[in-house]
């Protein structure tokens, strides 16, 4: 800390490229914020995904549906305890950019299966009643400002016609990265209604008694489906979840490589910035090693430049980030669980500090070798 007074004096020699550098990292560390809240938005469904739980598909494909006739074949097997199901609805809000998750469900059973949400019991029971009757979650409620009592109409996509719920209920998330976004509404509703697709559901959700025990079920359930005319693919809820994700694209391949590239190019700016700033002063590192400033010593000063022009303007962009998220989350109540939690704050700023460290190595190395007759004969 004794020679922080040289550093910061060297820095605010050149004001405009200082400032420039720092804006430069500024910018990195603000889209960095945005990608990791992104990536956490698309992550969510698994990341809570329950180690307790199986999800059963058709093998060819997630689009085609499985008889409802399973459902009790699948309790069946050892190490079974709950089994549930769900079949994807589709419907348009009044508008097709008003998309949201719309998911037919066995009422009785669904939020059993799912301890990480919670229902108020009395609107858990006005929607048994309802036949008509849905639950939204909450970040859907306040979207559309829904509220207990609404009707909702939604014109079907996969099917025909107009269908209207009645809001009976909102359930909540007990964790922030939990997803309420969607709605579920009764499977009988669906099923008395569609003209095609009777007796068949999307997939069921099936409860472990044992975590331990998942592979030996997985294989069982599809063991037990094997030569159907409906041939079962059992996986982990965390891999279903992720077929969901993947349906969007690879949105972690795309987060790390946009990051790559910006990183990269952030290497190459810092570096050059910081090979320039040593070049010039060439003679004034000559006289500082000269009055008995050791190699090492001019190699921690040069480098300290770096990272503290990087830790500026990581502040200021992890800051910014911090500030936008939100915003961009009530622009994009799409994008469920949208937010930078501070434990990526606190990468982003190491990341940035690691980049300035990087970037000064090179420089800083080059006026450690210097040597102070070569340097005072090109002054």
């Amino acid at each position: 800390m004794k020679f922080f007074r040289l550093i910061w004096a060297n820095l605010r020699r050149k004001k405009v490229r200082t400032t420039l550098t720092i804006g430069s990292f500024m910018v990195a560390l603000f889209l960095f914020g945005i990608l990791a809240a992104v990536r956490i938005a698309f992550s969510g469904r698994i990341d809570v995904a329950g180690a307790n739980r199986l999800a059963v598909i058709n093998r060819v494909s997630l689009i085609q549906p499985l008889p409802i006739s399973y459902r009790d074949r699948i309790l069946r097997v050892r190490g079974v305890s709950g089994v549930t199901y769900a079949t994807w609805f589709g419907g348009v809000y009044q508008d097709e950019r008003n998309f949201f998750a719309q998911f037919a469900v066995d009422p009785e059973t669904w939020f059993d299966m799912y301890p990480e949400y919670t229902v108020n019991t009395t609107e858990h029971e006005a929607f048994l009643r309802d036949r008509q009757g849905c639950m939204v979650g909450r970040s859907l409620a306040k979207r559309f400002g829904f509220k207990v009592g609404d009707r909702i109409p939604l014109k079907a996509t996969i099917w025909t016609g107009t269908w209207e719920f009645n809001v009976a209920g909102i359930y909540e998330g007990k964790r922030p990265e939990a997803d309420t976004s969607g709605m579920v509404f009764q499977y009988d509703y669906l099923e008395e209604r569609r003209p095609f697709g009777k007796g068949t559901v999307g997939w069921y959700v099936v409860r472990l008694a044992d975590p331990d025990d998942a592979v030996r079920v997985a294989g069982e359930i599809d063991a037990t489906f094997a030569n159907s005319p409906n041939e079962t693919l059992t996986q982990t809820e965390q891999a279903f979840a992720a077929s969901f994700v993947k349906q969007m694209g690879n949105i972690q391949f795309l987060v790390l490589t946009i990051g790559s590239v910006v990183f990269f190019t952030l290497l190459l700016v810092t570096g050059n910035t910081m090979a320039i700033a040593v070049r010039e002063r060439t003679g004034e590192l000559a006289v500082m090693k000269t009055i008995g400033f050791s190699d090492m010593g001019v190699l921690g000063l040069t480098i300290a430049e770096s990272v503290i022009i990087a830790a500026q303007g990581a502040i200021l962009g992890l800051a910014l980030a911090y500030v936008a998220v939100p915003a961009l989350a009530r622009a994009l109540p799409m994008l469920a669980g949208l937010q930078l939690p501070p434990v990526w704050l606190g990468v982003g700023f190491l990341l940035a500090l690691a980049m300035g460290a990087l970037a000064g190595l090179l420089p800083a190395v080059g006026a450690m070798k210097l040597r102070v007759a070569d340097a005072l004969r090109r002054v």
